[in-house]
């Protein structure tokens, strides 16, 4: 299996995502990889993360295809650094999270060449701030994203090897609380109380939360005050929510608003910023369509799944695009220093996209 070989000599090179010459080394063994298959790269060329890349295949008529994954990992140098494999897992940092999804995509993609000689209408994008939410790449992506029909995203299978056809939507805002300051014991009177405001706020916040449809509202951070002897004159709340419908994502920023703006201490003012970061992907009927279609092509019954954490499928899925993700093998521990990946998942996800993909290549539709 080549393709390990080639795993292990991606794992082996730290890609930690502020770690520059690092990422852009893995994107050097990537581009040498697909180059060979006929793809040419664009690069999109950053200062201070890894470099992005794009792969692009001659075009014809048909439907068009994304493969997406990321480059990047999440811990620094000198923390988790190996590569191991025994006779069921392979070990190391991104081998399900997702070096190893990219691994997937590479190998089916080598497959298919061997077979055709020649790939078309499939491209490929590799970005390299996925773990820190991808807030350089997700422009990018959104706009490439508008050039095809259907994408493939490679993060780590379910257990079963199920797909992921949903994921939750996720922003992360700050409320910035003014009141005024006094003496606790002297002048208790002339302040306002920034954090009694907070408590208000916080209470508010939570009741937003709606657990029957995966709807989250989490302060997860609350700083404010000098001392016990004053009042509080500023606090601020530091939340994050999440929510599997577009509906409630209106919900929330409503609600947001409306709360930020309530004093419910008179003479506070309070400030909002912070931003969706990636939208949620809606489980939908193009979807269901696809997965048919794919296990027809494949003879086997594909099992599906949604989860409650976010990848760049969210971004692709929001612009329209019929969008599946967990193409990768399956895995556990990630973002752990016990990260490992299920051998025997590598070969049934290959054998499954390189099915997918040669059919693609045939009919150019599914």
């Amino acid at each position: 299996m080549t393709y390990l070989t080639d795993l292990q000599q991606i794992i082996n090179v730290n890609s930690y995502t502020k770690n520059k010459a690092g990422v852009d080394e893995i994107s050097k063994f990537m581009t040498s990889w697909l180059t060979a298959l006929g793809f040419n790269d664009i690069c999109y060329e950053r200062e201070e993360i890894g470099n992005h890349h794009l792969y692009i295949s001659p075009k014809t008529d048909g439907i068009k295809v994304l493969l997406l994954g990321h480059n990047d990992t999440v811990f620094p140098q000198g923390k988790f650094e190996h590569y191991d494999e025994d006779a069921e897992w392979i070990y190391g940092p991104g081998v399900c999270d997702m070096k190893g999804g990219n691994m997937v995509a590479l190998q089916a993609l080598r497959n298919v060449y061997e077979k055709t000689g020649k790939i078309e209408n499939i491209d490929f994008l590799l970005v390299s701030d996925e773990e820190t939410g991808s807030d350089d790449s997700k422009h990018l992506s959104s706009k490439i994203a508008l050039d095809y029909d259907v994408c493939f995203v490679f993060e780590a299978a379910g257990e079963n090897l199920e797909v992921v056809t949903g994921r939750k939507g996720v922003g992360t805002f700050t409320i910035s609380i003014e009141g005024k300051a006094a003496h606790a014991g002297v002048r208790y009177a002339e302040g306002i109380n920034a954090n009694l405001e907070a408590t208000y706020k916080l209470q508010e916040l939570t009741k937003l939360t709606n657990l029957d449809i995966g709807t989250t509202v989490n302060v997860g951070k609350i700083t404010g005050g000098i001392g016990a002897n004053t009042i509080s004159p500023n606090c601020e709340l530091l939340l994050e929510l999440r929510y599997t419908q577009n509906s409630e994502r209106d919900r929330l920023l409503n609600a947001l608003d409306e709360i930020t703006n309530t004093s419910y201490i008179e003479g506070t003012k309070s400030t909002l910023c912070g931003l969706i970061q990636r939208d949620v992907m809606e489980a939908n009927e193009e979807q269901e369509m696809l997965i048919k279609k794919i296990e027809a092509i494949s003879g086997e019954k594909l099992p599906t799944e949604q989860r409650g954490g976010v990848s760049d499928a969210n971004i692709i899925a929001s612009q329209g695009v019929t969008t599946l993700d967990g193409f990768g093998p399956f895995g556990d521990g990630d973002h752990t220093v016990n990260e490992r990946a299920l051998k025997s998942s590598f070969e049934q996800r290959i054998n499954l996209m390189t099915d997918i993909l040669m059919h693609h290549q045939e009919f150019k539709q599914f």
